[in-house]
C-alpha cells in the first residue's frame, strides 16, 4: 500500500508483478491500457509495475530510479531475442561505444563484451535519464533500464527506449586512449590492459575462450580425466635447456645454470640427500628447480594409471624469439593416451581439432565475421575445409623428397633451400607442404631421431621415430606428437645419448619397470591455435598479456 501511494496510483490498481521476461504488452492488455510503458510513467510507477517489491533505491547519478531485483540481461542474449522480445522491459549495464544527442533525444551505442555488437538505446529528451546523456562519453560504464522496441533503423531489429540511466564509472574522453577509429594491434600491445574493448580483440577472447570450452568437453566426451600437471619442475622435458630458473637464492649467491644443473642431477633416488658441497643445499627446493616447459612427462604417469588424461595449463621456455610465432609463457593441452600407437595419436590429434574448428564456428559465427572481414577474405571457407575434408598423411622421408623437387625449380625463392633427410623442417617448408603440395591439413610422420626428442619411440629401421607434426595453412606446425618410448633398456640408452642423466628421472624409468604400456600423446599450443582460428597473425594477440623477451609488461 506504501509503494501504491508513493506511486500515486489509484487504489483500485494493484501492483503487478512482472519478472523479467514479462511482457509489458500482456500487462497493458490485461488492464484495460491502464498500465502505459515504463518509459512514460516515470521511475517511480515503474518500479512498482515491473517488480514484486517497491524496495528499491535509486542508484547515485541515476537519471530515474533503477529498480534493481530485474534480472540484468546481456546483450547477446537480447540480441539473439529479437522481435520476440519487443515488449520487454530489461536491464543492461555495459559500456558505451557511442554517444550522439539529437537535442530531443539521445542515441547510445551500449556494449558489454557479451558479443561483438551493441544494441542501440535511445533516451527521450522529456525523461530524466536524458539529463545524464551530456556526462556520457566513449568507454563510460552505464546502467539502463527500459522498453525494448521496434527499431525503424536498417540492420537492427530492436532497440531499448530508456527510462532509466545510471553513470556507473565515467571516462574522461581527454585521456580515453580507445577512440571510435580503428587502432593498429601493435599499439593496442602498448595498453594490453584496456585493449580488450576493441573490437578485434574482444573477438579474440571470445573465440578463446570457446575453444578453451570446447577443449574440455572434446576430451570429456572420449572419458579423458583431466591432471593438473606442476609448474615447477626439476626435468627437462625437451632435453633443450631452455629453462627459467626457480630460486630464492640471494643474486650474489646463486651458481652459474650449467653448475647447478649438474650438481642436481648427481642425486638419485627419491629421498637423496643434499650433498654437503652442493651450491642449492640452502635454495627453496634444495636442488636445480625450473619453470616447466611441458605437462607431458607428468601426464605420461596419470595415463600409465587412468588410461587416457590430458592437462591443459601454462608452460615456460626461455628462448631468446622475438618472432610472430614464439612466446616465453604459453598454453599447452597434452593428451596422453595409454596402449595407444602413432597412429591412434593422429587419430585422437585429428578428431580434437576438427572437434574444436567446427564449435568455432557454431558458436563465434559473428567474430569469425568479423576476422573474414577484416583479415582473411578466405577464414571461413578454410575453417570449412578443415571440418569437412580427412587429413593428409605424409610420411618425412617423402616430404623431403618433395620438398626438394620442388626446392630444384627455383632455389632463390626459398630461405632454406637446403633440405635432405635429418633437415629440421622450418616453417616455410611445412607451410608449402599444407598450402601448396596438400592444400590442406597434413601430417609428417616418423622423422629422424636425431631431430626428436629422447622420448620418442625408436622405428625398427633405426633411423626414425614414431613421431608426427600436425601442419596447418597459414600456420605451419599446430601440433606435436609421439608414440612414447616404453622400453626400458631403450629409453635409458637414448638418455645417455643426449647427455640426460637417468638418475635424475628415476620416477619416469619406474613406468618402464612396472606394467609398462605402449602408450603416446601429443602437445598443442594453445595460442597457435586461437591464431589459426582468428586469422590474427601475431601470437602476442592471441593471449591476453603476453610475455615475450623485454616484456613482461602488465
Amino acid at each position: 500500500a506504501r509503494a501504491l501511494r508513493a506511486a500515486r496510483l489509484p487504489p483500485a490498481v494493484p501492483a503487478i508483478s512482472m519478472p523479467y521476461g514479462a511482457s509489458s504488452v500482456a500487462a497493458r492488455a490485461g488492464h484495460n491500457g491502464i498500465l502505459a510503458s515504463a518509459a512514460s510513467l516515470g521511475a517511480a510507477r515503474a518500479r512498482v509495475l515491473c517488480v514484486a517489491s517497491a524496495s528499491s533505491e535509486a542508484s547515485a547519478g541515476a537519471g530515474g530510479a533503477l529498480p534493481k531485483e530485474i534480472e540484468r540481461v546481456k546483450v547477446k542474449r537480447l540480441l539473439s531475442m529479437g522481435a520476440s522480445a519487443i515488449g520487454q522491459v530489461v536491464r543492461l549495464s555495459g559500456w558505451v561505444r557511442t554517444v550522439r544527442d539529437q537535442k530531443a533525444f539521445a542515441f547510445i551505442e551500449l556494449n558489454d563484451g557479451s558479443c561483438l555488437k551493441g544494441v542501440q538505446l535511445v533516451v527521450p529528451g522529456e525523461t530524466e535519464a536524458y539529463g545524464v546523456v551530456d556526462d556520457l562519453s566513449t568507454g563510460a560504464a552505464v546502467t539502463i533500464f527500459g522498453e525494448v522496441v521496434e527499431s525503424p533503423a536498417k540492420g537492427q531489429a530492436i532497440e531499448v527506449r530508456v527510462s532509466s540511466l545510471t553513470l556507473v564509472g565515467d571516462c574522461p574522453s581527454d585521456g580515453y586512449p580507445l577512440q571510435k577509429k580503428r587502432h593498429s594491434l601493435e599499439f593496442l600491445r602498448t595498453i594490453a590492459h584496456l585493449r580488450p574493448r576493441t573490437n578485434a580483440i574482444g573477438a579474440v577472447a571470445r573465440v578463446r575462450s570457446a575453444l578453451s570450452y570446447a577443449t574440455h568437453s572434446f576430451f570429456a566426451s572420449k572419458g579423458f580425466q583431466m591432471v593438473h600437471t606442476p609448474l615447477i619442475t626439476a626435468s627437462d622435458c625437451e632435453g633443450a635447456g631452455e629453462l627459467f630458473r626457480v630460486t630464492t637464492l640471494p643474486y650474489d649467491a646463486r651458481p652459474d645454470d650449467a653448475d647447478a644443473k649438474n650438481d642436481s642431477e648427481a642425486k638419485t633416488g627419491s629421498e637423496a640427500k643434499v650433498a654437503e658441497k652442493d651450491p642449492l643445499a640452502d635454495d627453496f627446493f634444495g636442488r636445480a628447480a625450473y619453470l616447466t616447459v611441458s605437462g607431458q612427462l607428468s601426464a605420461e604417469t596419470y595415463a600409465c594409471a587412468l588410461g587416457d588424461v590430458y592437462t591443459f595449463g601454462p608452460t615456460f621456455r626461455a628462448e631468446e624469439s622475438n618472432t610472430a610465432r614464439h612466446l616465453a609463457e604459453f598454453w599447452m593441452i597434452e593428451p596422453e593416451m595409454a596402449f595407444c600407437d602413432l597412429e591412434g595419436d593422429m587419430n585422437n590429434a585429428e578428431e580434437y581439432v576438427k572437434y574444436v574448428v567446427n564449435y568455432a564456428l557454431e558458436n563465434c559465427a559473428e567474430d569469425l565475421a568479423f576476422f573474414t572481414k577484416f583479415y582473411d577474405k578466405t577464414l571461413q571457407e578454410k575453417l570449412r575445409t578443415l571440418v569437412d575434408e580427412p587429413f593428409a598423411r605424409v610420411s618425412y622421408s617423402d616430404a623431403v623428397v618433395m620438398l626438394q623437387e620442388e626446392i630444384s625449380k627455383d632455389r632463390s625463392t626459398w630461405d632454406y633451400p637446403d633440405v635432405e633427410f635429418g633437415t629440421d623442417l622450418a616453417t616455410e617448408h611445412e607451410r608449402w607442404l599444407a598450402e601448396v603440395a596438400f592444400k590442406k591439413a597434413v601430417f609428417v610422420y616418423n622423422y629422424p631421431k636425431a631431430i626428436k626428442a629422447f622420448y620418442m619411440r625408436d622405428n625398427d629401421d633405426g633411423k626414425t621415430v614414431a613421431a608426427m607434426d600436425l601442419l596447418v595453412p597459414g600456420i605451419g606446425e599446430l601440433i606435436g606428437g609421439s608414440q612414447r618410448e616404453e622400453r626400458h633398456d631403450v629409453l635409458v640408452r637414448k638418455m645417455e645419448e643426449v647427455g640426460l642423466n637417468p638418475a635424475d628421472y628415476w620416477w619416469y624409468l619406474d613406468l618402464r619397470r612396472y606394467g609398462s604400456v605402449p602408450h603416446a600423446g601429443y602437445g598443442l599450443g594453445f595460442e597457435r591455435l586461437v591464431c589459426y582460428v582468428t586469422s590474427i597473425g601475431n601470437i602476442r594477440d592471441a593471449i591476453p598479456f603476453p610475455r615475450y623477451p623485454g616484456s613482461a609488461e602488465f
